[in-house]
């Protein structure tokens, strides 16, 4: 599965700019617009892997949570997502009590690829992201592990326990559905 997101991240890397970015910020704001509208219009959006990618490295590159870098998407169709981000596991090993000779990231450090692939479900509203696979360096990493760096890379004030890749969400501006297509996800408010 490496090798696969590698190939593809690398021709899509290619293709990202400032304007592909700046055609999903205009997307996201016509999304908050009418989600603010009373009663809100059925409308569909579609967003483009390559708009996604973009506005990932031009859009909100300072927004991304320190010690992370380079977060790729790949939408692979069926409610199916891949991705890959870079982790800096020593800035995440400084936060965390380590498992001893037991915990597969006593085993690294520095900043390493992160991949993984699940299927994302939504309805009315909601979501549900269910990890399938991970991996670091093409070597299974196991969804205690995954969770654990979800939650420290997602902790916010108002979350202080970040992201728990199990439990449902809601979809923001009133987005009742997220429909993923090879290369396409489509929003439905």
């Amino acid at each position: 599965m490496l090798i696969l997101i590698a190939a593809v991240s690398s021709s899509a890397v290619s293709q990202l700019s400032r304007e592909q970015g700046g055609k999903l910020a205009l997307k996201i704001d016509g999304i908050n617009k009418n989600a603010a509208s009373e009663p809100v219009r059925p409308k569909t959006t579609p967003v483009s892997e390559l708009e996604v990618n973009s506005y990932l490295a031009f859009n909100i590159n300072d927004k991304i949570p320190r010690g992370l870098a380079s977060p790729e998407i790949r939408l692979v169709g069926d409610g199916q997502l891949a991705g890959r981000v870079f982790v800096d596991i020593d800035e995440f090993k400084r936060y965390r009590s380590s498992g001893g000779l037991l915990d597969p990231l006593s085993y690294i450090s520095g900043q390493v690829p992160l991949t993984a692939r699940g299927l994302l479900r939504t309805r009315s509203g909601k979501g549900q992201f269910q990890l399938a696979t991970a991996e670091i360096h093409g070597v299974p990493v196991p969804k205690q592990i995954v969770q654990e760096l979800v939650s420290f890379f997602s902790r916010t004030a108002e979350n202080p326990h970040g992201f728990n890749l199990d439990a449902p969400f809601n979809l923001p501006a009133k987005i009742r559905e997220i429909t993923v297509n090879p290369g396409e996800a489509l929003l439905v408010q």
